[in-house]
């Protein structure tokens, strides 16, 4: 059986081509950047803020749940509402809000304070990724849209990097809110760019001169041929998800482990970030020319033996090699799956696909790191959390392989029906 291509609706065809989509492209890759910075700042800064502010462990792994936990309802929500009033004006108030609040933490002196700043900020975060999901498959054409989508997404690791980079570059006694003005400033300097700049993508469905409200949210999901493949999309991003937060937060536990020198640590999550971004642009051009299903299948089936490797490597050289390659296959997997799995969706309820979709690999990175810490509080090494994650790279690679049997028919053959 020959690989089937991505998935497209009719939909599609009266989506509109802005006139130059990779300016578009480019600030939705801007952004990434500034949210990956965003998402990594609280953890690079955390040195330096929770002896200040007297912050316990216990309550700093509340500011690093309650970021997620944010963005998975942010994610829904702005998915939903990016299907009623466009992706341009969600979009930007998205980046509004997380820029906006990241700059308000610097102001607080109180847990509390932090932990709702930090929340509202995750709802921004959360409400962007579904908009740059939709707008890559809305942009481009079927034969580039992973490559798009890759394109948009490999600025969140190269954000990442870039905050681990700035606290190798300060003083040992900055202040710590300097990365946090960072962090917010850039974002709302990008929103009039947003909003003049970036052409609106989504045109809603007219019938008889009449504007039709996007169908139920389950119908939406679920409907019209679409509960496999929304199913198989989720049975892919939640353990994917899940990997990859529990890497970020104890790959430097691992390294401590081992009795590496310290500074090993932020050089293996600068290894496993820059290793996703080239992942993504190398792997998402092999979707587009063959198909998803075997690049992205061999991706997580590689990063089984990978996870295996690294719970038991010892030396510098093979933390940060197979760091690198961990990225590289994880997170290339996943922002190439990007493209494929909003294509699923028609334009018109395409935000709330995506959204649905990045909401529940959010749960799956809120559930990694309790569960993480629920088995280091018994005892385990961080090696054998990450030998069990292998199981996880299985169970995404063979959804994967099942997703690419659901023929494009099967997804769009009700649009077509009409």
């Amino acid at each position: 059986m020959s690989v089937p291509p991505v998935p497209h609706a009719d939909h599609d065809r009266a989506a509109p081509r802005p006139r130059s989509p990779w300016l578009t492209v480019g600030i939705c890759f801007l952004v990434a950047v500034l949210e990956g910075f965003d998402i990594q700042a609280l953890g690079v800064a955390a040195p330096r803020l929770a002896p200040e502010l007297s912050l316990d462990p216990a309550q700093m792994g509340w500011l690093f749940a309650i970021g997620s936990i944010g963005i998975l309802f942010g994610a829904a929500i702005g998915g939903r509402a990016a299907d009623r009033i466009g992706r341009k004006p969600v979009f930007a108030t998205s980046v509004a809000i997380f820029g906006a609040f990241t700059v308000a933490m610097t102001g607080t002196k109180s847990f509390e304070g932090l932990l709702v700043l930090r929340g509202i900020a995750g709802l921004g975060f959360g409400a962007a990724l579904p908009n740059m999901m939709a707008v890559a498959i809305d942009i481009a054409p079927t034969s580039r849209r992973a490559f798009t989508a890759a394109a948009m997404f490999c600025g969140l690791p190269l954000g990442g990097a870039a905050a681990a980079l700035v606290t190798q570059l300060l003083p040992p006694d900055a202040d710590w809110r300097v990365i946090f003005y960072m962090g917010g400033v850039l974002p709302l300097l990008l929103v009039p760019a947003i909003l003049f700049y970036m052409s609106e993508t989504y045109r809603p469905v007219v019938r008889d001169g009449a504007r039709e409200r996007p169908p139920a949210l389950l119908h939406s999901l679920l409907g019209e041929y679409r509960a496999t493949s929304t199913l198989l999309i989720w049975v892919v991003l939640l353990p994917t998800m899940l990997m990859l937060y529990l890497l970020l937060n104890w790959l430097p536990t691992l390294v401590s482990e081992q009795g590496l020198p310290r500074s090993v640590a932020p050089l293996a999550a600068m290894f496993f970030n820059l290793g996703g971004a080239m992942g993504g642009l190398m792997l998402a051009p092999l979707v587009d020319r063959f198909g998803f299903r075997w690049p992205v299948t061999f991706a997580f089936t590689a990063l089984f033996a990978v996870l295996v490797a690294l719970a038991t490597a010892s030396s510098t050289l093979a933390i940060l090699a197979l760091s690198g390659l961990g990225g590289f296959l994880l997170l290339g997997a996943n922002y190439a799956f990007y493209g494929v799995a909003a294509a699923y969706y028609p334009a018109h309820i395409r935000g709330t696909g995506s959204g649905a979709a990045v909401a529940v690999g959010r749960f799956g990175s809120v559930v990694g790191p309790l569960f993480a810490g629920l088995l280091m509080g018994q005892g385990r090494a961080v090696s054998d959390i990450l030998s069990w994650l292998a199981p996880c790279a299985a169970i995404a690679a063979l959804a994967v392989l099942a997703l690419s049997f659901v023929r494009s028919s099967s997804v769009t053959g009700a649009a077509e029906n009409r």
